[in-house]
């Protein structure tokens, strides 16, 4: 596999659902209420509903899941949380990944992730290191 800086390795778009924070809640066992419930959100001065944040990390590194797929293995994933994922009552949270390589090294390779909502970054420093598979 040849990949150089500055190459985009995956662009995807996923949606968010009140579904998906139930699904995501039974299976983290977090049930804080400001995943599910507006009026508890709004009482602790939120809009409505927010995405887990754990969850949009995992949607988030999947793109680089699925291009590395066999070829090697990750080794590392960091980032930083910047905004929260608000999820309404009816339609989806759409979040955008792009993946792009920042650093070609002998351990292998970081990828970059930017990750937005509405435009806004949601994840900062969002970073995945990837040791590459022996040819």
């Amino acid at each position: 596999m040849t990949v150089a800086v500055g190459d985009v390795i995956a662009e995807k778009t996923y949606e968010i659902s009140r579904d998906s924070l139930v699904h995501y809640a039974g299976a983290s066992g977090d049930f804080n209420p400001i995943h599910y419930r507006d009026d508890i959100a709004q009482s602790v001065g939120l809009d409505g509903v927010l995405a887990h944040g754990m969850l949009t990390m995992g949607i988030a590194v999947q793109p680089v899941v699925e291009w590395l797929g066999t070829r090697g293995t990750i080794t590392d994933y960091q980032v930083r949380f910047t905004r929260p994922v608000p999820v309404g009552p009816a339609g989806n949270a759409a979040i955008t990944v792009v993946a792009k390589v920042g650093v070609v090294d002998d351990e292998g390779l970081r990828i970059d992730l930017t990750v937005t909502f509405d435009g806004a970054t949601v994840l900062g420093k969002a970073q995945v290191r990837v040791a590459l598979a022996a040819a």
